[in-house]
């Protein structure tokens, strides 16, 4: 059976009244969501809850009943289990933009989703925004989501060009959940190993926490310790922003499978990978 060692935390920051981060971690489920939402703070708020909740319920119909109703849209190309985590990110989204259609003082709210699903043989990982999920695998440390903003787009474009833009841009997202009425979250699916870490993180973490920085700390610290540790860190550098982070350590499972399919994914797959 799959082994994880799962802690989470969130953090008001230093210069915040509120906090508008939600998270979400289920050892059963082996699902882990993490929300950043923007919009003010009640707004913002009520928009990452409902991310995580919905995520929450909809996966949960399949624990309890396998053969539950699948939504709309399957990918023949993807796992089910893939189908369904998708499937719930675009059900949130719809939640996100329908509420402010009948309450004014939700306009303008969204969320950033980050959320990693664990099947026996493989992890999933999925987001819409700019909320990070990182891999640490063999001394190394991988983005595997993909960063919906402005200068990351332009600097896959043009990077002389993302080099002028301004920081007034560094934050504005090109998908995000409730702005419009449809989403289309980037998933990947890989193996994994005894002994990976996986991050989530809100940007409050990853604008002050350098991935290498973070790389250092999950390696030498357990993960309750390692969120803490995260927290503190982002805090005293000034702690702009509320700051979340959910940090999954894989331990030994039984009957695992070769590594073939996984070192075939990670061929595959197009991680930013970062040297420690």
């Amino acid at each position: 059976m799959l082994a994880i060692e799962s802690a989470g935390i969130t953090d008001v920051g230093m210069k915040r009244k509120g906090n508008e981060d939600a998270l979400f971690l289920d050892d059963v489920q082996r699902l882990f969501v993490v929300a950043d939402g923007m919009g003010g703070h009640q707004a913002g708020e009520v928009a990452s809850a409902l991310v995580v909740d919905t995520i929450r319920d909809y996966m949960q119909r399949f624990l309890e009943d396998d053969d539950a109703e699948e939504l709309e849209g399957y990918d023949e190309t993807l796992s089910k289990e893939a189908n369904r985590l998708l499937a719930s990110i675009r059900l949130a989204n719809n939640g996100v933009w329908q509420l402010p259609q009948s309450k004014q003082g939700y306009r303008g709210m969204g969320s950033t989703v980050s959320a990693a699903l664990f099947t026996e043989d493989t992890l999933i990982a999925a987001n819409v925004g700019d909320s990070p999920i990182y891999l640490v695998h063999n001394g190394t440390i991988e983005l595997l989501s993909v960063t919906h903003n402005v200068i990351t787009e332009q600097a896959a474009i043009d990077p002389e060009a993302a080099r002028t833009i301004g920081k007034q841009f560094r934050h504005m997202l090109t998908r995000a959940m409730g702005i419009a009425e449809t989403v289309e979250p980037d998933v990947c699916e890989i193996q994994f190993f005894p002994g990976d870490v996986i991050v989530i993180s809100s940007d409050g973490l990853s604008d002050k926490v350098a991935p290498e920085e973070i790389l250092a700390v999950v390696g030498r610290e357990k993960p309750e310790t390692a969120c803490k540790q995260l927290v503190e860190l982002a805090n005293d550098r000034g702690g702009d922003d509320n700051v979340t982070v959910v940090i999954l350590r894989v331990g030994k499972a039984k009957d695992r499978p070769s590594g073939l399919m996984g070192l075939v994914a990670r061929l595959l797959h197009p991680f930013k990978k970062i040297n420690n």
